[in-house]
Protein backbone atom coordinates (compact mmCIF):
# COMPACT_ATOMS: atom_id res chain seq x y z
CA UNK A 1 0.00 0.00 0.00
CA UNK A 2 1.19 3.49 -0.78
CA UNK A 3 0.07 4.76 2.62
CA UNK A 4 3.27 3.32 4.08
CA UNK A 5 5.32 5.44 1.68
CA UNK A 6 3.47 8.75 1.60
CA UNK A 7 3.40 11.15 4.55
CA UNK A 8 -0.07 12.07 5.77
CA UNK A 9 0.02 15.59 4.29
CA UNK A 10 1.02 14.26 0.89
CA UNK A 11 -1.73 11.62 1.09
CA UNK A 12 -4.35 14.31 1.73
CA UNK A 13 -3.08 16.34 -1.24
CA UNK A 14 -3.12 13.22 -3.43
CA UNK A 15 -6.69 12.48 -2.29
CA UNK A 16 -7.92 15.99 -3.15
CA UNK A 17 -6.16 15.97 -6.52
CA UNK A 18 -7.43 12.43 -7.24
CA UNK A 19 -11.06 13.45 -6.69
CA UNK A 20 -10.53 16.43 -8.99
CA UNK A 21 -8.97 14.24 -11.66
CA UNK A 22 -11.70 11.60 -11.32
CA UNK A 23 -14.47 14.19 -11.72
CA UNK A 24 -12.76 15.91 -14.65
CA UNK A 25 -11.93 12.62 -16.40
CA UNK A 26 -15.40 11.14 -16.03
CA UNK A 27 -16.95 14.44 -17.13
CA UNK A 28 -14.76 14.53 -20.20
CA UNK A 29 -15.41 10.85 -21.00
CA UNK A 30 -19.17 11.40 -20.79
CA UNK A 31 -18.84 14.58 -22.87
CA UNK A 32 -17.17 12.52 -25.60
CA UNK A 33 -19.98 9.94 -25.73
CA UNK A 34 -21.80 9.98 -29.04
CA UNK A 35 -25.48 10.86 -29.24
CA UNK A 36 -26.34 7.30 -30.26
CA UNK A 37 -24.95 6.00 -26.93
CA UNK A 38 -27.33 8.32 -25.06
CA UNK A 39 -30.41 7.85 -27.23
CA UNK A 40 -32.23 5.71 -24.67
CA UNK A 41 -32.15 4.63 -21.06
CA UNK A 42 -30.06 1.51 -20.60
CA UNK A 43 -30.43 -0.86 -17.68
CA UNK A 44 -28.69 1.43 -15.19
CA UNK A 45 -30.53 4.55 -16.28
CA UNK A 46 -34.03 3.16 -16.76
CA UNK A 47 -36.81 4.18 -14.43
CA UNK A 48 -37.50 1.96 -11.45
CA UNK A 49 -41.05 1.30 -10.31
CA UNK A 50 -40.67 3.23 -7.04
CA UNK A 51 -39.60 6.40 -8.89
CA UNK A 52 -43.10 6.86 -10.35
CA UNK A 53 -42.07 9.21 -13.13
CA UNK A 54 -40.07 11.37 -10.71
CA UNK A 55 -42.92 11.86 -8.23
CA UNK A 56 -41.09 9.86 -5.55
CA UNK A 57 -38.21 12.35 -5.61
CA UNK A 58 -40.61 15.25 -5.18
CA UNK A 59 -42.66 13.68 -2.38
CA UNK A 60 -39.90 11.96 -0.39
CA UNK A 61 -36.89 14.20 -1.02
CA UNK A 62 -38.49 17.56 -1.78
CA UNK A 63 -36.11 17.70 -4.73
CA UNK A 64 -38.00 20.54 -6.40
CA UNK A 65 -37.00 22.82 -3.50
CA UNK A 66 -33.23 22.28 -3.66
CA UNK A 67 -32.29 20.98 -7.11
CA UNK A 68 -31.62 24.41 -8.62
CA UNK A 69 -29.04 25.19 -5.92
CA UNK A 70 -26.62 22.56 -7.24
CA UNK A 71 -23.88 23.76 -9.60
CA UNK A 72 -24.27 22.98 -13.30
CA UNK A 73 -21.22 22.12 -15.42
CA UNK A 74 -22.83 20.74 -18.57
CA UNK A 75 -21.24 23.46 -20.71
CA UNK A 76 -17.79 23.12 -19.10
CA UNK A 77 -16.29 21.44 -22.17
CA UNK A 78 -16.54 22.98 -25.64
CA UNK A 79 -19.81 22.00 -27.26
CA UNK A 80 -21.39 20.92 -23.97
CA UNK A 81 -24.95 21.84 -23.07
CA UNK A 82 -26.05 23.38 -19.81
CA UNK A 83 -29.11 21.89 -18.19
CA UNK A 84 -30.04 25.14 -16.41
CA UNK A 85 -32.45 25.91 -19.23
CA UNK A 86 -34.10 23.84 -21.92
CA UNK A 87 -32.25 23.94 -25.26
CA UNK A 88 -35.64 24.59 -26.91
CA UNK A 89 -39.25 24.26 -25.85
CA UNK A 90 -40.27 21.93 -28.67
CA UNK A 91 -40.13 18.13 -28.60
CA UNK A 92 -36.70 18.05 -30.24
CA UNK A 93 -35.30 20.43 -27.63
CA UNK A 94 -36.82 18.32 -24.86
CA UNK A 95 -35.18 15.22 -26.35
CA UNK A 96 -31.81 16.97 -26.30
CA UNK A 97 -32.40 17.83 -22.65
CA UNK A 98 -33.24 14.20 -21.86
CA UNK A 99 -30.09 13.04 -23.63
CA UNK A 100 -28.00 15.50 -21.61
CA UNK A 101 -29.52 14.30 -18.33
CA UNK A 102 -28.36 10.81 -19.26
CA UNK A 103 -24.87 12.14 -19.94
CA UNK A 104 -24.78 13.98 -16.60
CA UNK A 105 -26.10 11.00 -14.68
CA UNK A 106 -23.45 8.73 -16.18
CA UNK A 107 -20.76 11.29 -15.33
CA UNK A 108 -21.71 11.21 -11.66
CA UNK A 109 -22.11 7.42 -11.50
CA UNK A 110 -18.66 6.98 -13.03
CA UNK A 111 -17.09 9.51 -10.65
CA UNK A 112 -18.70 7.78 -7.68
CA UNK A 113 -17.42 4.40 -8.86
CA UNK A 114 -13.86 5.78 -8.68
CA UNK A 115 -14.20 5.97 -4.88
CA UNK A 116 -12.98 2.44 -4.14
CA UNK A 117 -9.62 3.31 -5.75
CA UNK A 118 -8.82 5.26 -2.58
CA UNK A 119 -8.26 1.98 -0.73
CA UNK A 120 -5.05 1.61 -2.72
CA UNK A 121 -3.20 4.34 -0.80
CA UNK A 122 -5.32 5.22 2.23
CA UNK A 123 -5.82 3.51 5.57
CA UNK A 124 -9.24 1.85 5.94
CA UNK A 125 -10.95 4.69 7.83
CA UNK A 126 -9.73 7.35 5.40
CA UNK A 127 -10.69 5.20 2.41
CA UNK A 128 -14.18 4.68 3.87
CA UNK A 129 -14.58 8.42 4.40
CA UNK A 130 -13.41 9.16 0.86
CA UNK A 131 -15.84 6.65 -0.62
CA UNK A 132 -18.63 8.16 1.51
CA UNK A 133 -17.61 11.60 0.26
CA UNK A 134 -17.91 10.35 -3.33
CA UNK A 135 -21.41 9.03 -2.69
CA UNK A 136 -22.57 12.16 -0.83
CA UNK A 137 -21.21 14.52 -3.47
CA UNK A 138 -22.46 12.64 -6.54
CA UNK A 139 -25.79 11.21 -5.41
CA UNK A 140 -27.70 14.53 -5.32
CA UNK A 141 -26.69 15.18 -8.94
CA UNK A 142 -27.74 11.67 -9.98
CA UNK A 143 -31.13 12.13 -8.30
CA UNK A 144 -31.71 15.50 -9.96
CA UNK A 145 -30.88 14.10 -13.40
CA UNK A 146 -33.27 11.20 -12.91
CA UNK A 147 -36.04 13.48 -11.61
CA UNK A 148 -35.67 15.90 -14.51
CA UNK A 149 -35.40 13.16 -17.12
CA UNK A 150 -38.50 11.24 -16.04
CA UNK A 151 -40.59 14.42 -15.84
CA UNK A 152 -39.36 15.57 -19.25
CA UNK A 153 -39.99 12.17 -20.82
CA UNK A 154 -43.57 12.31 -19.54
CA UNK A 155 -43.96 15.78 -21.04
CA UNK A 156 -42.62 14.55 -24.40
CA UNK A 157 -45.16 11.70 -24.34
CA UNK A 158 -48.01 14.13 -23.65
CA UNK A 159 -46.88 16.48 -26.42
CA UNK A 160 -46.58 13.61 -28.89
CA UNK A 161 -50.05 12.36 -27.98
CA UNK A 162 -51.50 15.83 -28.55
CA UNK A 163 -49.72 16.06 -31.88
CA UNK A 164 -51.11 12.66 -32.86
CA UNK A 165 -54.69 13.65 -32.02
CA UNK A 166 -54.49 17.10 -33.64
Amino acid sequence: MLRLVLPQTVTVVVDVVAWGVFHAATGYAAHRLGEHRLARDGWGLRERRFEQGGRWYRRRLGIHRWKDRLPEAGALFAGGISKRELPARDVDGLRVFVRETRRAELTHWWAMWCGPLFVLWNPPLAATLLVAYGVLVNMPFILVQRYNRFRTQALISRLEQRRGTA
